[in-house]
């Protein structure tokens, strides 16, 4: 299996140092860079499967450099790991909402950092065990090719929206409490806050909504979210 690449945006150099010496000695090729810009040119060269993203950077910020990122095509496939000094929700909820995968907040585990990276990882080797499109009356999802369309648009969905997308599809006319999806799109290895899920699916739903002109994904109030178009 290919080696992993990560990209490291984060301009403390002791955080850099261990942050480097845990995810080589994990077997991962680490490029660091120390602002917004140096970070955008290695992206644009190397293209890595993951960054990790400190939120507090000179100059541009994380909040501008992920969403510079999400709205790139090449790198629409690459997840990014918040890691940020900001404990409040609501930033946490802005750096979800512009696309990111995970946060950690500082001070921080070194392990659990690691860990966190394989977990994110392991969904892009997860196999689709050949699964075929799915079809509805307004969308369509495609496991294998990881694309997405709805009133005939192709949708332009981060890996975690896909994947929130994908297993609302797979249980179509189901409710799945936000457990549920947890354990079908993070696994059962997640750490964090449910509150992700809420931020994803609102993210999905609004998407689906802007390209098919009706209301796809149903909020049940106390238990989680149902996907209601009609399978064909």
């Amino acid at each position: 299996m290919a080696q992993a690449t990560i990209l490291l945006v984060e301009d403390e150099a002791s955080i850099q140092k261990v942050v480097q010496a845990y995810l080589s000695s994990a077997g991962y090729r680490l490029l660091v860079a120390d602002h917004g810009q140096s970070a955008l040119a290695l992206l644009a060269q190397h293209q890595p499967d993951l960054m990790i993203l400190d939120l507090m950077l000179p100059g541009m910020d994380g909040m501008e450099l992920a969403a510079r990122v999400r709205a790139d095509p090449a790198l629409a496939d690459m997840f990014i790991l918040m890691l940020t000094a900001r404990s409040e929700e609501a930033d946490r909820v802005a750096g979800l909402r512009i696309g990111a995968d995970d946060y950690l907040t500082k001070p921080f585990s070194p392990r659990e950092l690691v860990a966190r990276v394989e977990a994110i990882l392991r969904r892009r080797r997860t196999p689709s065990n050949g699964d075929s499109s799915l079809h509805f009356a307004h969308t369509r999802i495609d496991p294998e090719r990881r694309e997405a369309w709805a009133g005939g648009q192709q949708l332009e969905l981060t890996t975690t929206e896909f994947d929130v997308l994908l297993a609302l599809g797979r249980h179509a006319g189901k409710v799945l409490s936000r457990e549920q999806i947890i354990d079908h799109v993070w696994g059962v290895d997640f750490v964090g806050n449910d509150r992700v899920v809420d931020v994803y699916v609102g993210q999905v739903r609004r998407k689906l909504e802007a390209a098919s002109g009706t209301t796809l994904i149903r909020t049940v109030r106390g238990i989680g979210y149902q996907f209601t178009d009609q399978p064909q």
